[in-house]
């Protein structure tokens, strides 16, 4: 599990595409200290599991299914990346919980800067819109963010000077791909309402009579 706090930014070094797969190599000194192969990494939210570690850098397998659903597909030799290493147990959650597992791509649609902060807003696939909320949490690039507006088929997040320093979010540009996972609570609610619903119906056709 995640928190969406992005803990450096590194870069990719290297690519090799393989048959239904591609293998990343990556750069980034925060997170390679101690990493252990088996371990998990968040890239640009995407849960990673190391292969090969030595020195600052890190090598990950990433499979078809993963490139088809997120935006790593379109890294490159050069291209920076959020990284951060899993939250540990007691750890405080800056965040909010992220699992690493992106639920679908969005695109930088506009960029409007300000004295303090600058709002970002960007699409929003049709079939995640019920889970984005005004002021509910989103994973973007890896970064947990508090929606300002939730539109139909976008939402918008303010972005502080620390964010535009230290997360690649900084320097996207319009049409620029992005990587969003939903707040997992808001899928689980769903979920238990919808059974919730058919137990009820199944409860009141099996109870029993009370003026029998």
């Amino acid at each position: 599990m995640f928190t969406g706090i992005v803990e450096e930014l590194g870069e990719i070094t290297a690519v090799e595409n393989l048959d239904d797969a591609c293998r990343f190599r990556l750069r980034g000194p925060v997170v390679t200290e101690g990493a252990r192969h088996g371990d998990s990494i968040a890239v640009n939210g995407v849960c990673l599991t190391v292969v090969e570690h030595e020195g600052d850098e890190f090598t990950a397998d990433v499979m078809a299914e993963t490139l088809k659903r997120s935006s790593l597909g379109a890294l490159a030799v050069g291209s920076r990346v959020n990284l951060e290493r899993p939250t540990a147990v007691g750890a405080r959650l800056g965040g909010h919980i992220v699992q690493g597992h992106v639920d679908g791509t969005g695109t930088i649609v506009a960029r409007t800067p300000s004295e303090h902060w600058e709002i970002v807003k960007i699409s929003l696939p049709a079939e995640l819109t019920r889970y984005v909320v005004e002021k509910g949490s989103i994973t973007v690039d890896g970064i947990s963010l508090t929606v300002v507006d939730a539109g139909a088929d976008h939402f918008t997040v303010s972005l502080i000077p620390t964010t535009l320093a230290l997360t690649t979010l900084g320097v996207k540009q319009p049409g620029d791909p992005v990587n969003l996972e939903v707040d997992v609570i808001a899928k689980y609610v769903e979920r238990l309402l919808a059974a919730g619903q058919g137990t009820d119906r199944v409860r009141d056709a099996t109870a029993p009579r009370e003026d029998r």
